[in-house]
């Protein structure tokens, strides 16, 4: 299965991407998982990269783990492009 298979649109490698942490991240019990996978993406996703997660989040969330949406108060919210 692709990638495109499971997500389709203009965030699909974003969803994807975001999904794989949160798959790694629900091995870990669950507060853990949840302040690891918020601080990962705090950490290691570049502004513009968090603001398109956000466009998902605030359009629903659809495709994203629940544990991604959990996190979603705990990723730091980037400033809107100009």
């Amino acid at each position: 299965m692709s990638l495109n298979d499971t997500h389709a649109g203009p965030h699909a490698k974003l969803i994807y991407m975001a999904n794989q942490i949160a798959k790694f991240m629900e091995s870990k019990p669950h507060a853990e998982g949840l302040t690891l996978l918020a601080s990962h993406i705090n950490d290691f996703w570049e502004p513009r990269m968090r603001r398109h997660l956000f466009e998902v989040l605030d359009a629903g969330g659809a495709g994203l783990r629940p544990l991604v949406l959990e996190a979603a108060s705990a990723i730091k919210r980037p400033a809107v492009a100009a």
